[in-house]
């Protein structure tokens, strides 16, 4: 695998969240990602606890290719950059342990400047270094 400075990944990873324009969010996940990459979140509780209430045994969620995972990224960009004035940022804690990155993330308010939240992020690169798997913990 090619030499991957984790902070870099970190980065760009949280940058591709926060692009504006649909195209760029595009050019953005087929740099990072594997074609076939998959983005598991493990959703907040009250998701969880309204899934176990319908019967959902399995509660993350899965998108998986770059369709889906542009699909997954343009939502979330409308809900909490452009509806609620949010952004992302990685904090500086990435770390990388052979083809395993690891770093935590804040969501900041852009009006403010406060935090407001954030989680963890655990991805798993091909040999190439692209993003295979991308867990997901908000909250955490």
């Amino acid at each position: 695998m090619s030499e991957i400075d984790p902070q870099h990944l970190a980065d760009r990873y949280i940058a591709q969240w926060t692009l504006s324009e649909a195209a760029e969010r595009r050019a953005a996940i087929e740099r990072l990602w594997a074609e076939d990459g998959i983005h598991i979140l493990h959703p907040p509780a009250e998701i969880r606890e309204i899934a176990a209430g319908l019967g959902f045994d399995h509660t993350t969620l899965e998108a998986q290719g770059y369709d889906a995972i542009e699909t997954r990224v343009a939502r979330s960009h409308e809900s909490f950059v452009e509806k609620l004035g949010f952004t992302f940022r990685a904090r500086a804690d990435a770390v990388r342990l052979e083809n395993v990155v690891k770093f935590r993330w804040e969501t900041v308010s852009t009006e403010a400047g406060d935090v407001l939240g954030g989680g963890l992020d655990i991805l798993v690169l091909d040999d190439d270094g692209r993003i295979k798997t991308d867990y997901m913990f908000p909250g955490a």
